[in-house]
């Protein structure tokens, strides 16, 4: 029988938190693929510590970053898990993320390591080279790339990199208003104590009291897939169903196999309109969890009419993880509908008004949270971080909620204007900046519609400079070959002014209420 490969006692580092919640048995199945692929936690072990031997044996500095743009697989997987089994830093990055964009990203985090998929790494490898990154490997999602073929050499016993709880493990960009991106910095004690909060407050089920399957079809590259659905998975020893893209046919027919299953709202949308999704489908399923957009209540009331389950929305951020949570044990209280329940143990959120003062039960404010999962500080922007923080060492989130007598949050708004659509963030300031750079632009307003499958679009309105002629059509030609497609705003219209208040501020409700119906 081979080595089993035991972290060491007290030590803070993540995986080595994971590894311990493997089950005894490491030759059961720990990752099933849509494409027939079998893992078992063996597998997963001595993937690991192979890839974790190659990253060591580079040579890398204390802290080095590990950049990833690569499609979703196992592998992918492994290598973050490989990241912090060895003590470094992991940075993922969105797959539909264009050059100018990937040459800020790698540009401000100066990644030792970069992994990308084949197909990209002529001009990825470039952007690299030239800010200073050692080396560049590649990976793709049918287990081919220079990256395994440099692991397959190395051993399979690997002693897990001793971290302490407040070493950073992750950074996650996530956009700013001022137009360019912050890199939320994520410790080992901020994700696990945060998954560990999960396990329990979720009910996730041991192999004694019948076992958890998740249905792991989301990204990896942001909270959501990366962390909340994976770390929860691995801590408890639970198997994945693992769906390399999201396919509403094919999740419906793994569900009488599974218990767990979270998805962003857009998914659930799309499930409900397969006829196949009844309550007998769903009656092996143990819990349905919605976040990362807010949840219109037709989705919530029709998802229980069609399964019989109650969907558990929650609320999370890249700069926290999860904060708050619908109950899963229905005698700590209902899930309701259009709020994200409760703060978690641990967690203290709070409500304030422009004043930094309390509002009343069911007022109005801006939230604010502090908890052992609260980042560390935004990537070499003290001053920025020093601004996101209260006094008494709150985090203003920048959305706008309230709490009830009873205790539930309501997210009713976002300040910053942040637009949610499938679940992922797109900041106007952002857009604007890149549309305002072309020929002929005077200035530019982005903002959110509703939209029925994806939550939220968004609408560019611009002005022309004088004597410039505009074409909308161009102008989106022209963003969807710098910006990421879920960033490009779905419609464009060019106008001969916008409407402002007296202190001269684009006044964007009024714009949402002029083109909000799209």
């Amino acid at each position: 029988m081979q080595k089993q490969n035991i972290p060491l006692a007290g030590n803070g580092n993540l995986f080595a938190a994971l590894r311990a919640a493997f089950p005894k048995d490491l030759d059961g199945v720990a990752i099933e693929t849509d494409n027939g692929l079998f893992y078992s936690w063996r597998d997963l072990d001595r993937a690991t510590a192979m890839m974790a031997n190659l990253l060591a044996s580079l040579d890398l500095p204390a802290g080095s970053r590990i950049a990833v743009q690569v499609e979703k697989s196992v592998e992918a997987m492994v290598l973050y898990l490989a990241t912090l089994r060895a003590g470094f830093v992991f940075l993922p990055l969105n797959t539909a993320y264009q050059s100018a964009e990937i040459e800020y990203f790698i540009g401000n985090a100066e990644p030792a390591v970069v992994v990308c998929s084949s197909k990209n790494f002529g001009w990825v490898s470039k952007i690299a080279f030239k800010a200073g990154t050692q080396y560049v490997f590649t990976l793709n999602d049918d287990r081919t790339g220079s990256l395994l073929d440099r692991t397959a050499n190395a051993s399979d016993q690997h002693v897990v990199a001793v971290r302490q709880a407040d070493d950073l493990a992750a950074i996650l960009y996530t956009s700013g208003t001022t137009g360019r991106s912050k890199g939320a910095m994520l410790s080992h004690g901020n994700l696990l104590s945060n998954a560990q909060v999960l396990k329990t407050y979720w009910g996730w089920r041991t192999a004694e009291e019948g076992g958890d399957v998740l249905i792991h079809a989301l990204p990896i590259f942001h909270v959501h897939g990366l962390f909340v659905a994976i770390h929860g998975a691995l801590l408890n020893g639970s198997k994945m169903i693992w769906l390399g893209k999201f396919d509403p046919k094919l999740v419906i027919q793994k569900m009488p196999e599974a218990t767990v299953f979270m998805g962003v709202p857009t998914l659930y949308v799309r499930l409900l309109a397969e006829p196949e999704l009844t309550v007998d489908v769903a009656r092996h399923m143990r819990l349905f969890i919605s976040g990362s957009a807010p949840l219109l209540i037709e989705t919530f009331n029709d998802w229980k009419s069609r399964t019989g389950h109650t969907l558990l929305e929650r609320y999370g951020m890249s700069e926290t993880a999860m904060l708050a949570s619908n109950p899963y044990d229905e005698t700590e209280g209902e899930r309701r509908g259009g709020t994200v329940g409760f703060p978690l143990p641990g967690v203290s959120l709070r409500v304030q008004d422009d004043q930094g003062q309390p509002v009343a039960a069911g007022e109005i404010g801006g939230i604010q949270v502090r908890g052992p999962n609260v980042f560390q500080g935004y990537w070499r922007m003290p001053e920025k971080t020093a601004e996101e923080f209260t006094a008494d060492g709150y985090f203003k989130t920048g959305d706008v909620g309230k709490i009830d007598a009873l205790g539930y949050v309501t997210i009713v708004g976002r300040s910053k204007d942040l637009i949610i659509s499938g679940g992922y963030n797109v900041y106007p300031a952002e857009i604007e900046s890149f549309i305002n750079e072309l020929p002929g632009v005077a200035e530019s307003a982005v903002i959110g519609i509703p939209h029925a499958d994806f939550g939220e679009v968004g609408v560019a309105i611009v002005i022309a400079k004088a004597g410039a002629k505009l074409d909308p059509s161009q102008i989106i030609a022209s963003l969807k070959s710098q910006l990421a497609n879920f960033k490009v705003p779905k419609q464009c219209f060019v106008v001969d002014a916008l409407p402002r208040n007296t202190m001269g501020k684009v006044q964007k409700n009024v714009l949402r209420a002029q083109y909000g119906v799209g």
